[in-house]
């Protein structure tokens, strides 16, 4: 009976050795840093909803943990288990089993940040898109094209110009076009707020009128100090009825004709299209750009000014006139006797801000 008791006082001592020594081992292996794959960089992919045994085996195919079973026990060990976020992750370097559970916890999607600076059209948008390799060009047009998201602040739209808000979006791989022009409507709209659409209302104005009033003033200057100014002159042109004669809009038209060069000519003010406001009186259609928040906000607080007109001094700041005498002086000043001393010098290009300044009219 002794032996028997010794026998078993022995057994238990090995069973408990060999259980610390399991745990030890188990600890040890949730501790040591692994990099299973040969690549600089590793990602993978957790679908939203799937178990804590099969983000194991993923992370385990992918060699991010040396083992689906050791980082389940780390899991486990953790009580984590139900805090692991859906996403694409980037690995680049040696971890452990508990830190790559914290990065999954704390849900650090890798993202590339897209930027898109004020004042650009959708086609240019698309251009920065695709050159940034997130995707087509043609893909994300085709988003632009869905106005759902807009149409109960402004029912006429035909697309989104003016509505894909500029700033820079942090973006997982292979989000679709549809998931980012969603993302900059839902942006401009917390944007263009309740405070802003209460001070359009207040002011007769719809939401259309105020992005493409905006637009303009976003194309015009990118002086802040400038903004409220130019959108003086072109509301002080609509309460007289003069026609707004903005350059931009000319530019936007010749592009959607396909016809931009780079330049405007003197018959491209003869142009054909509803966005030639040198023929067509008030505010083009539409929007011709996407403008920023300082813009809108100007479009709806122009500065308590009588200017009429403006041309660039061609560093990228504007004079500004009330008549169109001094207009006229301040364009011959800027405009002809500038690049006639150019031309002189033999340079024979145009320096400052590239804006040609609003034609006085005839």
């Amino acid at each position: 009976m002794r032996k028997l008791l010794a026998l078993l006082a022995v057994g238990m001592l090995l069973a408990c050795g060999a259980g610390v020594l399991a745990i030890w081992f188990a600890w040890d292996r949730m501790h040591e840093p692994y990099k299973g794959y040969s690549e600089a960089e590793q990602f993978v992919t957790i679908p939203q909803g799937v178990g804590s045994a099969d983000i194991g085996r993923r992370l385990s195919d992918a060699r991010i943990v040396s083992d689906a079973r050791m980082f389940r026990a780390a899991l486990w060990w953790t009580g984590q288990s139900r805090n692991l976020e859906a996403g694409e992750y980037r690995f680049d370097h040696p971890v452990n089993a508990l830190e790559v559970i914290d990065v999954l916890a704390r849900g650090h999607v890798y993202t590339r940040r897209l930027t898109f600076p004020e004042g650009l059209t959708i086609e240019e948008m698309s251009k920065i898109y695709e050159s940034r390799g997130f995707g087509a060009a043609r893909d994300f047009v085709a988003a632009a094209g869905n106005v759902e998201r807009i149409t109960d602040l402004d029912p006429d739209a035909t697309d989104l110009e003016g509505y894909l808000f500029p700033e820079t979006y942090a973006l997982p791989r292979g989000m679709p076009a549809a998931r980012l022009i969603g993302s900059m409507v839902d942006r401009f709209r917390a944007v263009y707020d309740e405070t802003l659409r209460a001070q359009a209302d207040a002011q007769g104005l719809t939401t259309r009128r105020v992005v493409t009033l905006a637009s303009l003033i976003e194309k015009e200057t990118g002086r802040p100090e400038e903004r409220p100014v130019v959108s003086a002159v072109y509301r002080n042109r609509l309460k007289i009825g003069m026609a707004m004669q903005a350059d931009p809009t000319i530019v936007y038209a010749l592009e959607k004709a396909h016809r931009y060069d780079g330049n405007i000519h003197r018959e491209d003010l003869g142009l054909e299209s509803p966005y030639n406001t040198y023929k067509y009186p008030g505010l083009p259609p539409g929007p011709i750009a996407s403008p920023g928040k300082a813009s809108l906000e100007a479009a709806l607080a122009p500065a308590d000014v009588r200017y009429l007109y403006f041309v660039s001094r061609n560093d990228g700041s504007h004079v500004f006139a009330g008549t169109l005498d001094e207009h006229n002086r301040n364009v011959r000043q800027y405009q002809v006797l500038y690049f006639r001393e150019q031309s002189a010098r033999g340079s024979g290009r145009r320096s400052g801000s590239g804006k040609r300044g609003i034609v006085p009219p005839p």
